[in-house]
């Protein structure tokens, strides 16, 4: 049993075709198909089930092809470690971000990780808070930007900027005769809210309990967009960060009276990582690019 067996074993394994397999080792499909059988005898059992349609790992099968996933990650990771060492802010850096983050911090923090840190292949992944913490947890991310706290025991994190919230009413609404926006005025209205799984969610739902507001039952958005635009149709009112707040027709982002509502924004990383120059750099750059979105 050799690295490349490992690897021709997942590659059937994502595919569930020796064919396909072959043509992502770069082998033919008579080689990669006796690599297989070969590691199956060397083994004693059987890895996948055959038939002249589909190949299927079997319960066993399962748990080699996890097995092997984990050490072609570790030697990635013995791979990186050592370039790393070489060049500390140099490689792929992959720095993940939840939906109604990324969108408005991405572009302006990508030109600034690219003339500061320009030996660094950046791969950027969207995805929700939980996912990534999976991702993070299964090394496919280096580090990710995540609302604060963060409870887990195998990562460090590092608060970077503090994110207001901003009540987005349509121009017509009774609340846009106000400067600021006092917890009474939100006593008994509902507020449109994102779907579940969205950290946004969470944090509005907090402030409807402080404030006496109500979620929208009626209707839920995949995104903040989605709010947004709903919010100009004149179907509700909703929360906005500033971050993500632009002027558009028909629209009003009124800001709250102190203590405004926010949400804290944070680096999350491995404490295994050995990349701590590079989090260095990433943090202030970081925070600078929090300074240069669009404002209002």
């Amino acid at each position: 049993m050799n690295l490349r067996d490992l690897q021709y074993l997942i590659a059937v394994a994502d595919l569930r075709s020796f064919g396909q397999a072959a043509e992502r080792c770069f082998i033919s499909q008579p080689t990669l198909s006796t690599q297989i059988k070969k590691l199956e005898d060397e083994l004693g059992i059987q890895i996948f089930e055959r038939t002249n349609k589909k190949v299927l790992p079997t319960e066993l099968g399962e748990q080699i092809i996890a097995s092997a996933r984990r050490i072609l990650k570790e030697q990635a990771n013995i791979k990186e470690l050592a370039a790393t060492a070489q060049d500390p802010l140099s490689g792929n850096l992959r720095l993940g971000a939840f939906p109604t983050l990324a969108s408005y911090l991405f572009p302006q923090l990508v030109p600034l990780i690219k003339h500061a840190l320009p030996r660094i292949r950046l791969i950027l992944v969207e995805e929700k808070s939980e996912q990534l913490l999976q991702q993070l947890r299964g090394g496919q991310l280096d580090c990710a930007l995540l609302a604060m706290p963060i409870y887990e025991d195998f990562l460090d994190s590092q608060p970077l900027f503090d994110d207001e919230f901003l009540l987005a009413v349509h121009d017509d609404h009774p609340l846009t005769g106000k400067a600021t926006v006092a917890a009474d005025d939100l006593n008994g209205e509902r507020l449109l809210l994102l779907d579940e799984g969205h950290c946004l969610r969470g944090h509005a739902l907090q402030v409807c309990r402080t404030v006496g507001a109500d979620e929208e039952q009626d209707v839920r958005a995949t995104s903040l967009e989605t709010l947004r635009q709903m919010v100009r149709a004149g179907t509700g009112i909703t929360l906005v960060p500033r971050i993500a707040a632009r002027a558009e027709a028909g629209l009003r982002y009124l800001p709250f009276q102190p203590p405004a509502p926010n949400r804290t924004i944070g680096l999350v990383w491995r404490k295994t990582s050995a990349r701590d120059a590079l989090i260095r750099e990433l943090s202030e750059l970081i925070r600078t690019a929090s300074d240069l979105t669009p404002s209002l």
